[in-house]
């Protein structure tokens, strides 16, 4: 299952670090967006420990968003075109042999990319 962890510059400690450790989970970290004030890293968490590693997070001053839907397409705009599928950096999309264009949104990493690239605007992040 993924999820989004917010940090700010109040936390100093190593936290995913911190959070593995004391969950004994394993964590995968898809993708990390760090800076000197803040921070979101998304990652992928086993569904049967995702509600302990969020608890684990908060007490450790990280707020959590859990991603039941990381990429929403609006059926009603998709055309098929497939302008997401080269572009994508984690293979979510894909042609199905009648060329429609197939989504394994479980590999969604949130960068953003295919929404810029979709000519019609059918694609959005899940936000919180």
């Amino acid at each position: 299952m993924k999820m989004v962890i917010h940090i700010s510059s109040a936390v100093h400690d190593p936290v995913i670090a911190k959070v593995i450790l004391d969950t004994g989970v394993a964590i995968n970290v898809d993708r990390a967006d760090i800076d000197a004030t803040s921070g979101e890293i998304v990652l992928e968490v086993p569904a049967d420990a995702c509600a302990r590693v969020a608890s684990a997070f908060e007490r450790e001053g990280a707020s959590v968003s859990v991603l039941e839907h990381p990429i929403i397409r609006d059926d009603d705009e998709c055309v098929h075109c497939g302008a997401c599928i080269g572009i994508c950096p984690v293979a979510v999309f894909s042609f199905e042999p009648d060329w429609s264009v197939a989504m394994d949104e479980s590999k969604c990493i949130q960068c953003g990319t295919c929404i810029t690239a979709c000519p019609h605007g059918a694609l959005k992040i899940e936000s919180e």
